[in-house]
């Protein structure tokens, strides 16, 4: 029987010797390298699997183990791949989205110019209210994603969207009265 510090040492040797063959495995069965590279997919199987090293059972057939767990890797992020669109009109389009949240849907047509103006409130805001915005009103993160990944409580990130929403919304009526 193989002990666990055996057990270490041959996957190590084994993504060592065989990393690049494991990067062509990947590469070879995703078709949509803008979403995943294949360095990152042989990555993520290695983290798991040496983050497990020590507690798992002895593993017989490296090789095969591997290979099964990139395959798997792969047809999860294949189950779950959003559709790939262009990220500029997409972002595009999710500002178009917040703007009609941001006035209401009263009136679909938005110049150009508070379109511009409302991206370069955003990007003129303090980070913390900036990254909240981009995050739950751009990219659709949940108020829950966000406090898991970042350690910040929901009520927290709340109140940094809205205290965000009123500084925008307070800039952008200046700057239409200063049009008027």
């Amino acid at each position: 029987m193989t002990s666990d510090s055996e057990n270490y040492k041959d996957i190590r040797a084994f993504f060592t010797e065989e990393y690049h063959s494991l990067k062509s495995y990947a590469k070879s069965k995703i078709d949509d390298a803008a979403v995943r590279d294949a360095e990152d997919i042989v990555q993520e199987v290695a983290l798991k699997i040496f983050s497990r090293s020590s507690t798992a059972s002895p593993i017989t057939n490296i090789a095969g183990f591997v290979y099964r767990a990139i395959q798997n890797k792969i047809v999860d992020l294949m189950r779950t791949k959003k559709k790939v669109t262009n990220i500029e009109d997409e972002m595009e389009t999710r500002l178009i989205e917040f703007t009609e949240r941001f006035y209401g849907d009263t009136d679909h047509s938005y110049s150009e110019d508070m379109k511009e103006e409302l991206k370069k409130a955003i990007g003129n805001l303090k980070p913390y209210y900036r990254d909240i915005i981009i995050a739950v009103d751009i990219e659709d993160y949940s108020y829950k994603d966000i406090a898991v990944e970042t350690g910040i409580p929901q009520g927290t990130l709340m109140s940094r969207r809205h205290r965000a929403l009123s500084i925008l919304f307070n800039h952008l009526e200046a700057k239409k009265e200063d049009n008027n």
